[in-house]
């Protein structure tokens, strides 16, 4: 018997290796991921749960953000009790795509 802490299963993540170039714009191509990643990279890892931030979207389709950023390599998420918290890959990120972070996070 395998004995879950959690109702949800735990989330899959891609490797940033494993990401074309193509996936990793998409995902930073939108407003609301844009700001998911910003907030995520002046934040200790692990410290910033799904909920904390202020976007203007619902919980299903903050999920579905969430799910594009694992997906892009960006993300990588885990679950501590009830919440899921998150952390930028940006070292692995970084290696994959050097400087593409560096651009997304610039305030112009």
């Amino acid at each position: 018997m395998v004995e879950r802490t959690s109702h949800r299963a735990a989330p899959e993540h891609t490797h940033p290796d494993d990401v074309p170039v193509q996936t990793a714009l998409a995902a930073l191509a939108d407003p609301v991921r844009i700001t998911l990643v910003r907030e995520l990279s002046g934040c200790p890892a692990w410290t910033r749960s799904c909920g904390s931030f202020d976007v203007p979207v619902g919980k299903a389709a903050l999920s579905h953000h969430f799910t594009v950023l694992r997906g892009a390599g960006l993300v990588e998420q885990r679950d501590e009790g009830p919440k899921r918290v998150n952390r930028l890959r940006r070292e692995e990120f970084d290696a994959r795509f050097p400087g593409l972070l560096a651009l997304v996070l610039r305030e112009d």
